[in-house]
């Protein structure tokens, strides 16, 4: 694999990497011991759009994933990593109607940022947002457990995260940070408006600076004994609400 290039793998993955960039993938390994219609389906999307294939030992394959669940496909895609600030501010600017973003403070679980992004994707949120220091990127891990969301919903890792919540808030998005402690519901929370759902690390939580940033701290209503809930389930819970208030009549 070039320099300039991520790994990618997983059937899911691959093939959500096709669809929407085909242009951006340099190549396609398969398992050479393996020729299930999962395999040949694949084969023959790839030979749709011009992107060529190879056949090679499964080790290799074992090798480019790090030893991780690949599905007998690997690829190798050029750039697929995250956005920068200003092309937040691109993305943002081209929106039609009020954005719902997901910023994640630290989270640091490549699985739970692989839920996030295909909770993101579920609702049409337009971005998830990350800093790029102490938290985790689009690795290998997260696009797979992504299932495809990685490709469909803009990532962006941002070096000032209090920064880039002010600069929402200057574009009149308003900051809703989850935390246990808060006094206010997130079910009486109003989130239909240009809206930033803000969740922190897992066990951490929101950091004091991130806090400070919010306009709002709603918590979930929890009715048993668990206090608290997984990073990616709170971020489910969060922005299907936030989805349902914005369609609802």
């Amino acid at each position: 694999m070039a320099r300039d290039t991520v790994v990618v793998y997983g059937l899911h993955s691959v093939r959500a990497a096709l669809e929407s960039a085909p242009e951006q993938l340099a190549e396609v390994l398969l398992d050479r011991g393996r020729d299930d219609r999962r395999l040949q389906e694949l084969a023959a999307l790839c030979a749709t759009y011009g992107v060529p294939v190879q056949r090679v030992p499964a080790a290799r394959l074992d090798a480019l994933a790090e030893g991780a669940r690949h599905q007998g496909v690997v690829a190798s895609q050029r750039g697929g990593g995250a956005l920068t600030e200003d092309e937040l501010e691109g993305l943002l600017d081209a929106l039609d109607g009020p954005p719902l973003l997901l910023v994640l403070d630290g989270v640091q679980d490549p699985h739970n940022l692989g839920a996030c992004l295909r909770t993101a994707d579920a609702v049409g949120a337009h971005a998830v947002i990350a800093p790029r220091d102490r938290a985790c990127g689009l690795t290998p891990v997260v696009r797979k457990v992504a299932s495809g969301a990685a490709e469909s919903v803009p990532f962006v890792q941002v070096t000032n995260l209090a920064r880039t919540l002010r600069a929402l808030a200057a574009r009149g998005i308003w900051i809703v940070g989850a935390a246990g402690e808060a006094d206010a519901s997130l079910f009486q929370a109003d989130l239909r408006g240009p809206l930033a759902l803000v969740l922190g690390a897992e066990g951490a939580g929101l950091r004091r600076l991130t806090r400070e940033h919010c306009d709002l701290l709603i918590r979930i209503p929890m009715a048993g004994r668990v206090e608290s809930l997984n990073v990616s389930v709170a971020a489910g819970v969060c922005l299907f609400e936030a989805a349902r208030q914005r369609t609802a009549p």
